[in-house]
């Protein structure tokens, strides 16, 4: 069930097995504009990833800036020069979810011309995101594909119902199919790597964690309904297969989550055991204006996501030297 979702620690790759980077035409007032917008380019990016946006610190916000990093001079001088990755730990399927995520924002911040830099940015994505994926240790790490392993991977993506494959431990979704994604509402590979806590109203936090502590302790089998949140901010009422899956000398809880008539409401969170109490309060939600909800952690706590913050709207610039 790893499918890429666990994380890889990338180093630079061989001469030998680099990817091929192309040379793009030298746009130094592009290169301007993005340093000039960077702020409102990843507040765009934040409010349309909600809770799967990357957090402020930590290896996807350095990767990010990495990746500004060889876009700025790539655009000044129109080389194209293999970006440092070294000592980097992260999803690399993410990382691709993220890299679009940053693309969307930009075009978007450039208003009605962002038809016209579009083409000028994707190339870049498309490089970057290259030598995130021909790493070195990423291959040895993932290894080569058995063809079995193929067919389930296949299978799991047609199912039409939305699949998480959870770790009990860590609450990390590890893997997750595109049918996930469409009932969260984001791309499914920027689910992984986050918890599962992100997604779940604060009432059911504790049902989700005594659930996966039951897994961890030995157990098989289980359903239950509860509501998950999508990154639109709504709450949406699914019925949950649990199943223990043994990988790796950890334990998966893969979960299949079919929606239902209507969302699922609790009085409260004392439903599950006292000891997940303390989990549930790891991760908290506050609400926008316009009803998205944005997580972030409480002081000494070790689970949720980063601090965000409400931001004003993002005003239109028109990126120089069309």
């Amino acid at each position: 069930m790893s499918r890429g979702g666990g994380s890889t620690d990338l180093r630079p790759a061989a001469r030998s097995s680099a990817a091929r980077l192309v040379d793009v035409e030298a746009n130094p007032a592009l290169a301007s504009w993005l340093v000039a917008q960077r702020a409102r380019i990843e507040r765009l990016m934040g409010d349309a990833m909600g809770p799967t946006a990357p957090r402020a610190s930590g290896p996807e916000a350095e990767t990010l800036r990495r990746f500004r990093s060889f876009t700025n001079i790539a655009l000044h001088s129109g080389e194209i020069r293999p970006p440092a990755l070294d000592g980097l730990q992260l999803n690399e399927r993410r990382m691709g979810a993220l890299l679009d995520a940053w693309l969307a924002a930009a075009v978007m911040q450039a208003g009605p011309d962002g038809a016209e830099i579009r083409p000028r940015l994707a190339p870049l994505v498309d490089q970057f995101r290259a030598v995130l994926r021909q790493s070195a240790s990423g291959r040895s790490a993932s290894g080569r594909p058995r063809a079995a392993r193929r067919s389930v991977v296949a299978a799991i993506d047609r199912i039409a119902d939305a699949f998480l494959a959870v770790d009990t431990v860590s609450d990390v979704i590890s893997d997750a199919n595109p049918a996930a994604g469409a009932l969260i509402g984001t791309p499914r590979d920027a689910l992984l790597g986050l918890e599962i806590g992100a997604f779940l109203t604060e009432a059911e936090r504790p049902v989700w964690r005594a659930r996966l502590d039951g897994m961890a302790e030995g157990g098989d089998h289980t359903r239950f309904e509860t509501a998950l949140r999508t990154v639109a901010g709504d709450s949406l009422g699914v019925d949950v297969s649990l199943t223990a899956y043994p990988s790796r000398g950890r334990t998966l809880a893969l979960a299949l989550c079919r929606p239902t008539a209507a969302p699922v409401e609790r009085q409260s969170a004392s439903v599950a055991a006292p000891a997940a109490d303390e989990d549930a309060r790891a991760t908290s939600f506050v609400r926008l204006s316009d009803g998205k909800p944005i997580a972030r952690r409480g002081p000494g706590l070790t689970r949720g996501n980063g601090r965000r913050t409400p931001r004003d709207e993002p005003t239109h610039r028109t990126p120089p030297g069309r």
